[in-house]
């Protein structure tokens, strides 16, 4: 595309997700600043440490703003004197307001973690895979004031394997949104690319992950409960307690099963995992990480430990 690098960008984006989407605006135009979220203490030690981002647009040589409050007469004056053609935003985190959205010459593009209008919301990539979902994707959008529900630019679908897990399709769809990114911009320029309006009623949401999700139900059906923990893998990491202990389970594979036991029991050790019942069948624990242990193998852990009794 001739004079790329004359479209100025403003981008937005906190986390390691958004970082191949900022390279890659970067590669192709003018990136004129890094919009993220304030630096937050991290670690015991409660050091100021800066969001994956803000470090690689700093790296980049771009500048960043990274406000406690994007609300404010102060900010909007700031980000307006950059001019921008475009803001583009990927994960940032924050809902802009329409003074914000009102500022760049053509509009604000948002790169999506799912296929629109499925999944609107701040994980559709976890919520996918614990719905047992088999297809997701990447949408480009034009944003709106609503959350998600934008004009839909492009958009490429992705499968969800079996035994995907969520840092797995995490890494694959990062790359494949800032592919998109550049697809879109381009178009935009170009006149190819046309906006679809979303049809509201086939929208399903995908709200912020509440603690109590992470804890396994072993009343579940035993593919419900492993949807669950292959979408909480790597982090959180779906739990449950045995014998006073929490257990995090990372690698699970359903084991048909109809006995009586009480769901949660654990029903056979083997040398390489054990076996849980669950509500219906039960799961073969191939990974686990146990409370103030690192993550290992289930074998690893059975050689110096005994699981018996009823997981909750």
């Amino acid at each position: 595309m001739k004079n790329s690098k004359n479209i100025k960008i403003v981008f937005m984006g906190t986390p390691e997700f958004a970082v191949p989407v900022l390279e890659s605006l970067y590669d192709h135009f003018d990136v004129i600043c890094a919009v993220t979220k304030a630096d937050k203490p991290k670690g015991r030690g409660g050091k100021m440490s800066a969001c994956e981002v803000k470090a690689m647009a700093l790296s980049l040589g771009i500048p960043v703003l990274s406000p406690e409050k994007i609300r404010t007469p102060e900010f909007y004056e700031e980000l307006s004197d950059f001019k921008a053609d475009y803001f583009v935003t990927c994960a940032y985190g924050k809902i802009l307001p329409a003074e914000i959205l009102a500022m760049p010459k053509k509009g604000t593009v948002n790169v999506h973690a799912s296929l629109l209008p499925k999944y609107r919301g701040a994980n559709p990539v976890q919520r996918a895979i614990m719905n047992g979902d088999n297809e997701t994707g990447i949408t480009a959008m034009m944003t709106d004031i609503g959350m998600d529900t934008g004009d839909m630019l492009l958009f490429e679908k992705v499968s969800i394997g079996p035994d995907m897990t969520f840092s797995e399709l995490h890494d694959v769809l990062k790359v494949i949104g800032a592919e998109l990114i550049v697809k879109t911009i381009e178009g935009l320029e170009a006149g190819t690319v046309s906006r679809i309006i979303q049809n509201d009623a086939e929208a399903t949401f995908a709200p912020m992950l509440e603690r109590d999700e992470e804890r396994i139900d072993w009343n579940n059906d035993a593919y419900q409960i492993r949807n669950l923990i292959r979408g909480l893998n790597d982090k959180p990491g779906a739990y449950s307690t045995l014998n006073g202990i929490k257990f995090k389970f990372f690698k699970a594979e359903v084991a048909e099963d109809g006995s009586f036991f009480e769901p949660g029991t654990v029903v056979n050790v083997s040398k390489k995992y054990f076996t849980v019942k669950c509500g219906k069948d039960a799961l073969n624990i191939y990974e686990i990480q146990p409370e103030n242990s690192k993550k290992m193998d289930t074998a690893a852990y059975l050689n110096g430990h005994k699981i018996e009794g009823r997981f909750a």
